[in-house]
């Protein structure tokens, strides 16, 4: 069986990139074929997959132009068709997850911040499910990697203990919201006094702050804004300072605009990766990025956020784990390909960058995998040549033998299921 051809689903949430300055939305138009892209609306994330929430289409009647001829784009779901043909999974990939793809990739273009979140682990997300299904959609975890196509900024894990008593020191606002008895208690802490108490001061630290009443979040965040723009006549802010005025233009009055100043400032260039495991504080900030994870839609909110916030969760939920995340760089598969593996059976990540006359064989794996062209033009062949272009989407079987090949360069990612995950 050959390779299938998706219609991946777009959406447009608010912190969303607007119109044609959207790559999201110039990726799904020409995924669609005549989609039209509304200059006045955000469009956030193209996703690819099986989830509910967001499912791919198997797509029928190609032109030669890689777009469908006319009639009924949309047969069957991506979803429906593997349950029809289990075999496409591989029988490894079937005996631990069923007929369904076990990873959801993306595309997100964001124009502003996101909100500060985690991503439930397996027995929370059961009972969140089970208790809230309208507010959390399934019962499965969240594991997830980004990788920036763009410049990327993000807000990922809390700052150091060192990092901790320095915000403590110089950012009295928010010691205003926290009380100085736990300010006290983070300047009394040292290297050598346990992990599992300097977690809990953090945790303590952290739930006064998120449960603040919103008056005395909103009487803080006055002050600070208030310092810092006369700070900024003096000196020049710091990186953390300049985001928190960005966050506070976004969402004025919001919790998280303080919460900011308790996480890592994260900046990826293209082509370098963060990946987040369940329980992770994190915010993206600005850019686009290719987004991987666990076939999910899982979120726990407590600020920079219009949405449901449940603040006693996120605080309960979070491993507290301090210090900068780490930064995939990815692996050299051949000249061509990068690859990204995170620490989740679910998924990895292949970046292939081919220049003008130039071929790239991506090698067989025993599990499914989605393709999804960024940018550029070329041909892909398995057992038929097929032209590919921006915007295109396929799903490729277990055990498929690919080769892109291009004349005038080519821009494309690969998702499948983590390679470690059949070594075991």
């Amino acid at each position: 069986m050959g390779l299938v051809r998706l219609a991946g689903c777009v959406k447009n949430y608010d912190w969303g990139q607007p119109g044609k300055e959207s790559r999201v939305a110039r990726l799904y138009a020409c995924n669609s074929g005549d989609y039209h892209v509304d200059q006045d609306k955000a469009y956030a994330e193209f996703w690819m997959g099986t989830h509910d929430s967001g499912p791919s289409y198997v797509v029928d009647g190609v032109a030669e132009n890689g777009l469908t001829n006319g009639g009924e784009r949309k047969k069957l779901m991506l979803k429906e068709w593997i349950e029809k043909n289990p075999r496409v999974l591989g029988d490894k990939v079937v005996k631990k997850w069923g007929n369904n793809l076990p990873f959801l990739f993306k595309v997100l273009s964001v124009a502003k911040a996101l909100s500060i979140q985690a991503h439930p682990d397996k027995d929370l997300a059961t009972r969140l499910h089970s208790e809230l299904p309208d507010v959390y959609k399934d019962d499965n975890h969240k594991p997830e990697m980004a990788l920036a196509l763009t410049e990327f900024e993000a807000l990922c894990g809390f700052i150091s203990l060192e990092e901790l008593k320095l915000i403590v020191q110089t950012v009295p606002e928010i010691v205003e919201v926290i009380g100085s008895a736990h300010a006290e208690e983070v300047l009394d802490l040292n290297e050598d006094g346990g992990k599992e108490n300097g977690k809990l001061v953090l945790q303590s630290v952290v739930t006064e702050l998120m449960s603040a009443s919103k008056d005395v979040v909103a009487e803080a965040i006055a002050k600070l804004i208030g310092r810092l723009h006369i700070k900024d006549q003096a000196r020049e802010l710091t990186e953390k300072e300049q985001v928190v005025l960005r966050l506070e233009k976004q969402y004025p009055a919001d919790v998280g605009v303080l919460a900011a100043f308790l996480l890592n400032y994260v900046k990826l260039n293209p082509g370098e990766a963060l990946y987040l495991g369940a329980n992770e504080p994190h915010a993206y900030i600005y850019g686009d990025c290719v987004e991987c994870m666990a076939t999910s839609d899982n979120v726990v909110r407590a600020g920079l956020t219009p949405k449901h916030r449940d603040v006693k969760t996120l605080c309960s939920m979070l491993t507290y784990k301090q210090g900068f995340p780490e930064i995939l760089q990815g692996a050299a598969v051949n000249p061509h390909i990068m690859r990204y593996i995170p620490p989740f059976d679910e998924f990895e990540v292949d970046r292939c960058i081919l220049p003008e006359e130039s071929t790239a064989e991506f090698p067989t794996i025993p599990g499914p995998s989605i393709f999804m062209v960024v940018e550029g033009k070329g041909t892909v062949t398995t057992s038929l040549n097929e032209i590919i272009r921006e915007g295109d989407v396929f799903f490729a079987p277990a055990n498929t033998s690919i080769t892109v090949s291009t004349s005038s360069g080519l821009h494309l990612y690969r998702t499948g299921v983590n390679s470690s995950f059949f070594n075991e």
